[in-house]
């Protein structure tokens, strides 16, 4: 007997459920934004259309929600755009090291030209991109090494997203790069499968792994944003009325998410240090002159070297 589950969207008397996965907490500000959206989606469309809310890859891994839109199974999810690379490889350029100057340079790049090509460029992947969300900047957390300088982590190993960027930039930093999916990441620091990892500090704090790890180096190394999909599968079916309720929706959803990310962020940093955390503010100097190679290596590919130098110009 075959079982057949779709889990994408629903209609039933006259309702479309919009069915969205991610893999963060439901405390996350991602999560809260998405909960804002669904009551804005509804509220917009009078109730006609409806999000249903996955978290905690509930629904599976960032790769394998991605796998589940391209396939129409799923109907939106959030993705690290590091992630994303691995399907829509010019997303890759997001994941540079040291690309963007801070935060304002970041979103003046990515709610710009520049940001809205990439997310148009992904529909013969099908995926549509929806925008960006805030998930600041990834920076070094160990258990027992305190990270002042790159020479600090030669030999470690440091989990990363299956990302070509992120194993190239660690390789370059002297550590030895660790693919590992992000629920299984704190018994593998537990066990000692890896050192230590890297990222922003809500899910440094919201994933408890400052209870293994108690140093944080914030040499914030890439400032790589979330990203929110839909499949070309949905988005092909709903009416130019629907899409627009849609678009809405997310607008409003980005811009809350972004408010309650900085709050977010400066929460975690207090509440790390609170349970014992050591707070490390290296020279990132050190560390970006290690990985500026990484970027010069994409000159012989002419338009994404391109993309790279018009985000370096970007004011």
């Amino acid at each position: 007997m075959l079982l057949f589950i779709n889990i994408g969207c629903s209609t039933q008397n006259s309702i479309k459920t919009i069915k969205l996965a991610h893999g963060l907490d439901v405390n996350h500000s991602v999560h809260k934004a998405m909960v804002l959206m669904g009551e804005d989606l509804s509220r917009f469309s009078d109730g006609k259309l409806k999000l249903e809310i996955y978290p905690s890859e509930q629904l599976g891994t960032e790769r394998q929600s991605l796998e589940l839109l391209q396939i129409g199974s799923l109907d939106m999810t959030k993705v690290s755009a590091g992630t994303l690379e691995n399907f829509a490889p010019k997303i890759k350029v997001l994941g540079l090291p040291f690309l963007f100057k801070d935060r304002r340079h970041s979103f003046k790049v990515l709610d710009g030209p520049i940001g809205e090509r990439l997310l148009n460029g992904m529909d013969k992947y099908w995926l549509k991109g929806l925008g960006y969300y805030d998930a600041g900047s990834r920076s070094f957390y160990t258990k027992e090494t305190p990270i002042n300088t790159p020479n600090d982590l030669s030999g470690l190993k440091i989990r990363v997203m299956e990302s070509v960027n992120a194993v190239n930039m660690v390789k370059a930093l002297g550590g030895s790069p660790t693919p590992i999916s992000w629920g299984e990441l704190y018994t593998a620091l537990q066990q000692g499968v890896v050192d230590g990892a890297e990222n922003n500090p809500p899910s440094f704090y919201l994933s408890r792994h400052y209870e293994v790890c108690k140093y944080y180096s914030l040499d914030e190394h890439t400032v790589l944003p979330d990203v929110l999909l839909t499949s070309t599968h949905l988005w092909n079916s709903l009416s130019n009325e629907e899409q627009g309720w849609l678009v809405k929706a997310v607008k409003r959803s980005l811009a809350y998410q972004r408010k309650l990310w900085l709050e977010a962020e400066e929460r975690a940093l207090t509440e790390v240090q609170k349970a014992g955390v050591t707070i490390i503010r290296p020279d990132k100097k050190l560390f970006s002159e290690k990985t500026d190679q990484l970027l010069e290596d994409f000159k012989n590919d002419k338009e994404f070297y391109e993309i790279i130098q018009q985000i370096r110009s970007t004011e």
